[in-house]
Protein backbone atom coordinates (compact mmCIF):
# COMPACT_ATOMS: atom_id res chain seq x y z
CA UNK A 1 0.00 0.00 0.00
CA UNK A 2 1.34 3.73 -0.30
CA UNK A 3 1.19 6.16 1.99
CA UNK A 4 -1.60 9.03 1.80
CA UNK A 5 -0.38 12.18 0.71
CA UNK A 6 -0.97 15.20 3.36
CA UNK A 7 -2.87 16.81 1.06
CA UNK A 8 -5.29 14.77 -1.69
CA UNK A 9 -5.30 16.59 -5.16
CA UNK A 10 -8.81 15.89 -6.30
CA UNK A 11 -9.43 16.47 -10.35
CA UNK A 12 -13.26 16.79 -11.59
CA UNK A 13 -14.68 19.00 -14.96
CA UNK A 14 -15.93 22.47 -14.41
CA UNK A 15 -19.14 21.18 -15.46
CA UNK A 16 -22.23 22.00 -12.96
CA UNK A 17 -22.53 18.49 -12.20
CA UNK A 18 -19.26 18.14 -10.86
CA UNK A 19 -19.05 21.45 -9.00
CA UNK A 20 -21.95 20.75 -7.45
CA UNK A 21 -21.03 17.22 -5.90
CA UNK A 22 -17.92 18.49 -4.84
CA UNK A 23 -18.44 22.03 -3.83
CA UNK A 24 -18.70 20.95 -0.06
CA UNK A 25 -16.10 18.86 0.10
CA UNK A 26 -13.80 21.06 -1.49
CA UNK A 27 -14.83 24.12 1.03
CA UNK A 28 -14.44 21.89 3.77
CA UNK A 29 -18.18 22.35 4.60
CA UNK A 30 -18.32 18.41 4.95
CA UNK A 31 -15.46 15.65 6.97
CA UNK A 32 -12.88 14.59 4.61
CA UNK A 33 -10.04 12.21 5.85
CA UNK A 34 -7.40 14.07 3.86
CA UNK A 35 -7.41 17.77 3.13
CA UNK A 36 -8.57 18.18 -0.56
CA UNK A 37 -7.03 20.12 -2.96
CA UNK A 38 -9.10 20.75 -6.15
CA UNK A 39 -7.88 20.53 -9.37
CA UNK A 40 -10.35 21.58 -12.66
CA UNK A 41 -10.02 20.54 -16.04
CA UNK A 42 -11.92 19.06 -19.06
CA UNK A 43 -12.60 15.41 -18.71
CA UNK A 44 -10.57 14.66 -22.00
CA UNK A 45 -7.71 16.06 -20.16
CA UNK A 46 -8.59 14.29 -16.73
CA UNK A 47 -8.79 11.01 -19.05
CA UNK A 48 -5.20 11.41 -19.91
CA UNK A 49 -3.78 12.26 -16.83
CA UNK A 50 -5.27 9.52 -15.53
CA UNK A 51 -3.66 7.12 -18.10
CA UNK A 52 -0.02 8.76 -16.44
CA UNK A 53 -1.21 7.95 -12.81
CA UNK A 54 -1.33 11.78 -12.53
CA UNK A 55 -4.10 11.95 -9.02
CA UNK A 56 -4.21 10.11 -6.87
CA UNK A 57 -8.40 10.84 -6.84
CA UNK A 58 -9.95 12.05 -10.30
CA UNK A 59 -13.15 12.12 -11.68
CA UNK A 60 -13.16 9.73 -15.40
CA UNK A 61 -15.15 8.67 -18.39
CA UNK A 62 -15.82 4.97 -18.08
CA UNK A 63 -14.14 4.14 -21.16
CA UNK A 64 -10.86 5.80 -19.33
CA UNK A 65 -11.20 3.84 -16.45
CA UNK A 66 -11.42 0.65 -18.45
CA UNK A 67 -7.80 1.63 -19.38
CA UNK A 68 -6.34 2.19 -16.08
CA UNK A 69 -8.15 -0.66 -14.14
CA UNK A 70 -5.09 -2.01 -12.77
CA UNK A 71 -3.88 1.00 -10.86
CA UNK A 72 -7.80 2.69 -9.91
CA UNK A 73 -10.65 1.58 -8.81
CA UNK A 74 -14.17 3.33 -9.01
CA UNK A 75 -16.09 4.99 -6.10
CA UNK A 76 -19.25 4.07 -5.57
CA UNK A 77 -20.45 7.53 -5.05
CA UNK A 78 -19.71 11.29 -7.17
CA UNK A 79 -20.56 9.33 -10.49
CA UNK A 80 -22.47 9.61 -13.65
CA UNK A 81 -24.95 6.98 -14.86
CA UNK A 82 -28.60 7.10 -15.85
CA UNK A 83 -31.07 7.33 -18.59
CA UNK A 84 -31.89 10.38 -21.02
CA UNK A 85 -28.48 11.32 -19.87
CA UNK A 86 -26.22 10.14 -23.28
CA UNK A 87 -24.44 11.83 -25.97
CA UNK A 88 -26.00 12.61 -28.86
CA UNK A 89 -24.71 12.62 -32.82
CA UNK A 90 -26.07 16.19 -34.36
CA UNK A 91 -25.46 17.11 -37.99
CA UNK A 92 -26.43 20.16 -39.82
CA UNK A 93 -28.49 18.86 -42.14
CA UNK A 94 -29.89 14.69 -42.72
CA UNK A 95 -27.33 12.60 -42.99
CA UNK A 96 -28.49 9.12 -43.94
CA UNK A 97 -25.21 6.90 -42.83
CA UNK A 98 -22.72 7.96 -40.84
CA UNK A 99 -20.54 4.75 -41.62
CA UNK A 100 -17.82 6.75 -43.37
CA UNK A 101 -18.61 10.07 -42.85
CA UNK A 102 -16.42 12.73 -40.96
CA UNK A 103 -17.59 12.64 -37.28
CA UNK A 104 -15.90 15.31 -34.57
CA UNK A 105 -15.10 13.44 -31.27
CA UNK A 106 -15.10 15.06 -27.45
CA UNK A 107 -11.79 12.21 -27.08
CA UNK A 108 -10.54 9.22 -27.68
CA UNK A 109 -11.31 7.73 -24.05
CA UNK A 110 -14.83 9.15 -23.79
CA UNK A 111 -17.62 7.06 -23.27
CA UNK A 112 -19.33 8.82 -25.92
CA UNK A 113 -17.07 7.70 -28.60
CA UNK A 114 -16.76 4.30 -27.74
CA UNK A 115 -20.85 4.40 -28.12
CA UNK A 116 -19.91 6.35 -31.51
CA UNK A 117 -17.72 3.46 -32.44
CA UNK A 118 -20.02 0.15 -30.98
CA UNK A 119 -22.96 1.87 -33.41
CA UNK A 120 -20.86 2.63 -36.35
CA UNK A 121 -17.76 0.81 -36.82
CA UNK A 122 -16.99 2.46 -40.28
CA UNK A 123 -17.18 6.48 -38.88
CA UNK A 124 -13.84 8.31 -39.76
CA UNK A 125 -13.05 10.15 -36.33
CA UNK A 126 -11.89 13.68 -35.84
CA UNK A 127 -10.68 15.07 -32.38
CA UNK A 128 -11.87 18.82 -30.36
CA UNK A 129 -12.15 19.86 -27.15
CA UNK A 130 -16.20 19.12 -26.49
CA UNK A 131 -17.22 22.93 -26.29
CA UNK A 132 -16.02 23.44 -30.06
CA UNK A 133 -17.34 20.39 -31.41
CA UNK A 134 -20.58 22.22 -32.36
CA UNK A 135 -19.41 25.48 -33.67
CA UNK A 136 -17.28 23.35 -36.10
CA UNK A 137 -20.44 21.48 -37.07
CA UNK A 138 -22.34 24.34 -37.67
CA UNK A 139 -18.65 25.30 -40.02
CA UNK A 140 -18.87 22.16 -41.67
CA UNK A 141 -14.74 21.96 -41.17
CA UNK A 142 -12.53 21.86 -38.36
CA UNK A 143 -8.89 22.76 -39.06
CA UNK A 144 -9.29 22.58 -42.69
CA UNK A 145 -10.83 19.45 -42.84
CA UNK A 146 -14.61 18.67 -43.55
CA UNK A 147 -16.99 17.62 -40.38
CA UNK A 148 -20.18 15.85 -41.47
CA UNK A 149 -21.60 15.13 -37.61
CA UNK A 150 -20.56 16.24 -34.27
CA UNK A 151 -20.61 14.29 -30.99
CA UNK A 152 -22.03 16.06 -28.15
CA UNK A 153 -21.84 16.05 -24.22
CA UNK A 154 -22.39 17.63 -21.28
CA UNK A 155 -24.58 20.58 -21.31
CA UNK A 156 -24.47 20.53 -25.45
CA UNK A 157 -27.12 18.40 -25.41
CA UNK A 158 -29.56 21.66 -24.45
CA UNK A 159 -28.04 24.22 -26.84
CA UNK A 160 -27.37 22.23 -30.09
CA UNK A 161 -30.38 24.07 -31.45
CA UNK A 162 -28.89 27.85 -30.93
CA UNK A 163 -26.56 26.28 -33.35
CA UNK A 164 -28.89 25.51 -35.97
CA UNK A 165 -28.36 21.48 -35.36
CA UNK A 166 -29.96 18.63 -35.44
CA UNK A 167 -30.37 15.70 -33.41
CA UNK A 168 -29.00 12.44 -35.61
CA UNK A 169 -29.32 9.48 -33.03
CA UNK A 170 -29.30 9.94 -29.14
CA UNK A 171 -26.64 7.02 -28.13
CA UNK A 172 -27.92 7.11 -24.84
CA UNK A 173 -31.21 5.86 -26.22
CA UNK A 174 -29.69 3.38 -28.04
CA UNK A 175 -28.07 1.68 -25.29
CA UNK A 176 -31.03 1.85 -22.89
CA UNK A 177 -32.74 0.29 -26.22
CA UNK A 178 -30.12 -2.27 -26.17
CA UNK A 179 -29.49 -3.56 -22.69
CA UNK A 180 -32.10 -2.09 -20.74
CA UNK A 181 -29.36 -0.41 -18.37
CA UNK A 182 -28.73 3.06 -17.50
CA UNK A 183 -25.83 4.33 -19.28
CA UNK A 184 -22.72 4.82 -17.45
CA UNK A 185 -20.66 7.97 -18.16
CA UNK A 186 -18.41 9.05 -15.45
CA UNK A 187 -16.84 7.52 -12.44
CA UNK A 188 -14.76 8.73 -9.57
CA UNK A 189 -11.72 6.72 -8.67
CA UNK A 190 -8.94 6.40 -6.12
CA UNK A 191 -5.78 5.04 -6.60
CA UNK A 192 -5.82 1.54 -5.82
CA UNK A 193 -2.51 1.40 -4.32
CA UNK A 194 -4.11 3.74 -1.33
CA UNK A 195 -5.43 1.80 2.10
CA UNK A 196 -8.73 -0.40 1.72
CA UNK A 197 -9.82 2.07 4.66
CA UNK A 198 -9.08 5.13 2.73
CA UNK A 199 -10.97 4.24 -0.26
CA UNK A 200 -13.91 3.58 2.08
CA UNK A 201 -13.26 7.16 3.91
CA UNK A 202 -13.38 8.89 0.58
CA UNK A 203 -16.05 7.39 -1.31
CA UNK A 204 -18.48 8.32 2.23
CA UNK A 205 -16.95 11.89 2.06
CA UNK A 206 -17.74 12.22 -1.60
CA UNK A 207 -21.66 10.90 -0.72
CA UNK A 208 -21.19 13.81 2.39
CA UNK A 209 -20.61 16.48 -0.18
CA UNK A 210 -23.54 15.51 -2.37
CA UNK A 211 -25.71 14.79 0.37
CA UNK A 212 -24.83 18.56 1.77
CA UNK A 213 -26.03 20.19 -2.00
CA UNK A 214 -29.07 18.55 -2.04
CA UNK A 215 -29.60 19.65 1.60
CA UNK A 216 -28.10 22.92 0.83
CA UNK A 217 -29.10 23.81 -2.67
CA UNK A 218 -27.75 27.54 -2.44
CA UNK A 219 -24.68 26.85 -0.89
CA UNK A 220 -22.93 25.82 -4.58
CA UNK A 221 -24.36 28.37 -6.87
CA UNK A 222 -21.96 30.99 -6.93
CA UNK A 223 -18.88 28.08 -7.25
CA UNK A 224 -21.27 26.05 -10.17
CA UNK A 225 -21.77 29.45 -11.72
CA UNK A 226 -18.10 30.63 -11.41
CA UNK A 227 -17.36 27.89 -13.56
CA UNK A 228 -20.17 27.24 -15.49
CA UNK A 229 -18.90 29.42 -18.14
CA UNK A 230 -21.50 31.07 -20.44
CA UNK A 231 -24.42 29.33 -19.60
CA UNK A 232 -27.82 30.37 -18.23
CA UNK A 233 -28.85 29.40 -14.58
CA UNK A 234 -31.87 27.13 -16.07
CA UNK A 235 -29.08 25.23 -18.55
CA UNK A 236 -26.91 24.84 -15.08
CA UNK A 237 -30.16 23.36 -13.44
CA UNK A 238 -30.84 21.37 -16.14
CA UNK A 239 -27.33 20.13 -16.44
CA UNK A 240 -27.25 18.89 -12.58
CA UNK A 241 -30.53 17.77 -12.70
CA UNK A 242 -29.99 15.32 -15.58
CA UNK A 243 -26.69 14.20 -14.64
CA UNK A 244 -26.57 14.13 -11.06
CA UNK A 245 -28.96 11.45 -9.98
CA UNK A 246 -29.20 8.24 -7.22
CA UNK A 247 -26.34 6.47 -9.19
CA UNK A 248 -24.46 9.97 -8.40
CA UNK A 249 -25.06 8.73 -4.77
CA UNK A 250 -24.75 5.27 -4.87
CA UNK A 251 -23.96 3.59 -8.26
CA UNK A 252 -26.23 0.50 -6.73
CA UNK A 253 -26.45 -2.76 -8.19
CA UNK A 254 -27.97 -2.19 -10.97
CA UNK A 255 -25.68 0.73 -12.26
CA UNK A 256 -22.50 -1.60 -10.98
CA UNK A 257 -24.59 -4.41 -13.96
CA UNK A 258 -24.39 -1.56 -16.36
CA UNK A 259 -20.76 -0.62 -15.72
CA UNK A 260 -19.71 -4.52 -16.26
CA UNK A 261 -22.02 -4.80 -19.66
CA UNK A 262 -20.44 -1.77 -20.97
CA UNK A 263 -16.88 -3.25 -20.70
CA UNK A 264 -18.17 -6.61 -21.83
CA UNK A 265 -18.88 -4.98 -25.01
CA UNK A 266 -15.95 -2.74 -25.05
CA UNK A 267 -14.07 -6.08 -24.53
CA UNK A 268 -15.84 -7.50 -27.49
CA UNK A 269 -15.15 -4.90 -29.39
CA UNK A 270 -11.64 -5.28 -29.06
CA UNK A 271 -11.59 -1.47 -27.74
CA UNK A 272 -10.25 -3.01 -23.95
CA UNK A 273 -8.20 -5.37 -22.35
CA UNK A 274 -10.09 -8.01 -20.24
CA UNK A 275 -10.18 -7.50 -16.51
CA UNK A 276 -11.12 -9.27 -13.82
CA UNK A 277 -10.06 -6.61 -10.90
CA UNK A 278 -13.22 -5.19 -8.86
CA UNK A 279 -14.98 -2.72 -10.31
CA UNK A 280 -15.87 -0.61 -7.60
CA UNK A 281 -14.03 0.19 -3.76
CA UNK A 282 -16.07 -2.77 -1.47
Amino acid sequence: MTTPPPILDLGYSLCPNDTFIFHALHAGLTPSPLPVREVLEDVQTLNDWAVAGRLPMTKISYRAYFEVMDRYVALRSGGALGRGVGPLIVTRGDVQDLNGAAVLSPGALTTAELLLRLVFPGVQVLRARYDEIMPAVARGEWNGVRIDAGLIIHESRFTYPQHGLHKRLDLGAWWEGETGLPLPLGAILVRRDLPHDLQGQLNEAVRQSLEYAYAHPQASKAYVRQHAAELSEEVMQAHIDLYVNAFSLDVGEEGERAVQELHRRAVAAGAVAPSALPLFVR
